[in-house]
């Protein structure tokens, strides 16, 4: 599986589907890899990696056969170029409100001279860094990362708080965003009603979000956090086309617990 593979997934109109890491270690990430994922998000936010572990945890993703992604700690310069130049070929913005933010963070991840999704005559102040790295074979392969991947990179855009509502048009149709993804708690939570999913007024807010993505057609995306095969199924046949299923984490208390005896 590769970037042209999900695109073409997407397309034709059929999910992709892929899943959530938290814990720090290579060979989870190579079993959640192997587990047939089309993607593996590796998750800065709240998982335990450094800058220096991702690099093992992307070469084990790979191996898997699957496409490293990283959800970022912050929409910010810093998270963006680390997790870049460590090999990630897709990164999901948290937390975007506005499409300034999400202007600032496309163009951290664009190299200069492929910003073509840029306004005509607007002043560039926001670049992604040019320099020698894991994702170029250090400076061996600089030519072809720079004209072949590091355009491909597939960028996801998280609606988490109720705030974004206001500028969701802006947001789903910028030009270079290839799917936004909903964090379900943080969305809730921002609403005062954290994890109520069945809510009226969350499930005002999702419906908003499922409208405006078919109006731009805009590539909708969920995270289903307890994984549960009858709500992929729902989930897909409702229109959603980018979703992880899961967590490292929840699959293994899930499968671990010890079960209650019957004395």
């Amino acid at each position: 599986m590769n970037i042209h593979d999900i695109r073409a997934l997407l397309a034709a109109d059929t999910p992709t589907v892929g899943t959530w890491l938290q814990l720090p270690s290579a060979d989870v990430a190579e079993l959640m890899a192997r587990a047939g994922y089309d993607w593996v998000a590796v998750d800065m936010e709240h998982g335990s990696f450094s800058r220096g572990s991702l690099p093992d945890i992307f070469r084990a993703i790979e191996c898997g056969g699957a496409v490293p992604f990283v959800r970022l700690p912050q929409a910010g310069r810093t998270a963006v170029k680390n997790a870049l130049e460590a090999g990630a070929q897709g990164l999901i913005f948290p937390m975007i409100e506005s499409r300034a933010q999400l202007d600032q963070a496309v163009g951290w991840a664009t190299y200069p001279g492929q910003d073509n999704w840029r306004k005509l005559g607007e002043t560039v102040q926001e670049y992604r860094g040019v320099g020698f790295c894991r994702a170029n074979v250090f400076g061996r392969h600089f030519d072809g990362y720079m004209n072949d991947r590091a355009p491909e990179i597939f960028l996801v855009a998280q609606i988490e708080h109720i705030r974004a509502m206001e500028q969701l048009d802006a947001i789903l149709t910028h030009p270079r965003l290839d799917a936004v993804m909903v964090g379900p708690y943080d969305l809730s939570g921002s609403m005062g009603l954290t994890g109520r999913f069945d809510h009226p007024d969350f499930q005002t807010a999702m419906t908003r979000i499922h409208e405006a993505c078919k109006r731009h057609k805009t590539n909708m995306g969920l995270h289903i956090v307890q994984p549960d095969p009858k709500e992929l199924a729902r989930q897909t046949a409702a229109g959603v086309r980018f979703i992880s299923y899961g967590i490292d984490g929840v699959f293994l208390w899930q499968a671990a617990e010890r079960p209650q005896s019957g004395a």
